[in-house]
């Protein structure tokens, strides 16, 4: 393909639908978890807010770490040079079981003090701990499909994605139903159970990539089983581009954890209101990542094409296409949220309180689309450093505005979700004005 006229909207469809289906089915993990949680206890549901979280947040060192690395391998997708793709695959895989260690060593030695410290509730500081023990040893598993879904991005080759993600799901519900309420003779391990069924479901799905990768991808032409020495070169390349987003990640979701706490001291029922409110929210952030994750890896490959001029036009569609798969959903879920909010609870005072919460997380929306798509378009010039600057702008807007409405005046908890919409406007203005001066055209990685 030559230029993003090349990229209509049925190709960029036929990429980002199955991106869009494997977020659906790891978001299905997460309603599964709040779901059940809902069933068993309203400190279990709050506790599984913070901890899955604080979880992600580790996660996102790796995950950012993983962007980086497809940024790069789009690039050379782009430019035709296949056969350095494996070796970025391989290096990012190394490099990423050591960070996964790391993380493990960190949460296993620091995470009960931290935790205790910032969590009000014993109760619910006792359901986090049980959560986060079992879970970060899935990191040794999904950093590793991270670098799969980096390679599937990176050369444009999506629809193993939503095979995947169908594995994954299925596999997580399963588990998570027979350790959580202790079925077929299995103990009954409440929240720890929903840990230990997602790190399950984790490993198989690293299992599934590398038998299906195996089986059914040209993988000598890349060169992606290839074992070979650590190279320190390769490794400081990946490192130049994903360290940026690494950091980028962790601010990103360390806001997140930011949040939930601020909201955790307003009280438990808040602190509910809160996680089914994140559960509606990412259900529709999946469309807005599926799309503006597309458009990553499209702009990756034509600036490797040395199409960059293409950029800005693309995003304005991908725009557009995004805003009419969201339409119906959002005016759905902006008229009706009791039914959406029933999915994770059966308290009907539950559900009447969080109401005014949904429609202004809603509302954010209308800001979202277009600054994720033109954000993200940012990293995938392969300006990562900017990307991060751009992030660490919207994140101090995003913290100043939590610790004016949750910490300082005590909001009401629909006012703190407003926050969002501050976020979002330093993530347009400052993408926007940074792919406007155009200076960015020839940059290399």
């Amino acid at each position: 393909m030559n230029g993003s006229n090349n990229y209509s909207p049925r190709t960029i469809w036929s990429l980002t639908y199955p991106v869009l289906i494997s977020l659906l089915m790891e978001h299905l993990i997460g309603i599964t978890d709040t779901a059940f949680m809902g069933r068993v206890g309203a400190t279990e549901l709050g506790a599984s807010a913070i901890a899955s979280v604080y979880y992600l947040m580790l996660y996102m060192i790796g995950f950012g770490f993983s962007i980086g690395a497809e940024i790069l391998i789009g690039r050379r997708n782009g430019a035709g040079q296949y056969r350095s793709i494996g070796a970025i695959f391989y290096q990012g895989v190394v490099m990423l079981l050591g960070i996964a260690a790391a993380i493990v060593f960190f949460s296993y030695t620091a995470s009960p003090t931290l935790l205790r410290r910032i969590i009000a509730s014993p109760e619910v500081y006792d359901a986090t701990l049980a959560y986060t023990r079992l879970r970060v040893w899935g990191l040794f598993f999904s950093l590793v499909t991270c670098m799969f879904r980096a390679f599937y991005m990176g050369t444009t080759r999506t629809r193993i994605l939503t095979l995947n993600g169908v594995v994954m799901v299925l596999s997580n519900i399963l588990l998570n139903y027979l350790l959580i309420f202790g079925k077929l003779g299995l103990p009954a391990m409440g929240i720890a159970g929903a840990a230990l069924g997602s790190t399950i479901a984790e490993a198989i799905s690293t299992l599934f990539f590398i038998v299906y990768t195996r089986l059914r991808t040209d993988y000598r032409r890349y060169e992606l089983f290839r074992l070979s020495r650590l190279s320190p070169r390769i490794q400081a390349q990946i490192l130049r581009v994903s360290g940026w987003t690494t950091l980028q990640y962790f601010i990103s979701t360390g806001t997140w954890l930011f949040f939930f706490l601020a909201i955790e001291h307003l009280g438990q029922e808040p602190l509910a209101i809160s996680n089914i409110v994140r559960n509606t929210s990412s259900f529709l952030f999946m469309i807005v990542s599926a799309f503006a994750s597309t458009g990553t890896a499209i702009v990756s490959n034509l600036m490797g094409q040395q199409h960059a001029g293409e950029v800005m036009p693309l995003c304005g569609r991908i725009m557009r296409m995004c805003a009419w798969v969201m339409l119906p959903i959002f005016v759905f879920a902006l008229l009706a949220p009791e039914i959406v909010m029933r999915i994770f609870t059966d308290d009907p005072a539950l559900i009447a309180a969080a109401v005014p919460s949904i429609r202004v997380m809603l509302l954010t929306y209308l800001i979202n689309i277009p600054a994720y798509v033109l954000f993200l378009a940012v990293s995938g010039t392969g300006n990562t450093r900017v990307a991060f600057w751009i992030e660490f702008i919207a994140t101090l807007l995003y913290v100043a505005y939590i610790w004016l409405a949750a910490i300082h005046l005590k909001a009401d908890i629909a006012l703190c979700w407003l926050s969002d919409a501050f976020y979002a406007v330093g993530l347009l203005v400052c993408s926007w004005f940074f792919l406007a001066r155009g200076n960015w055209y020839h940059h290399r990685i």
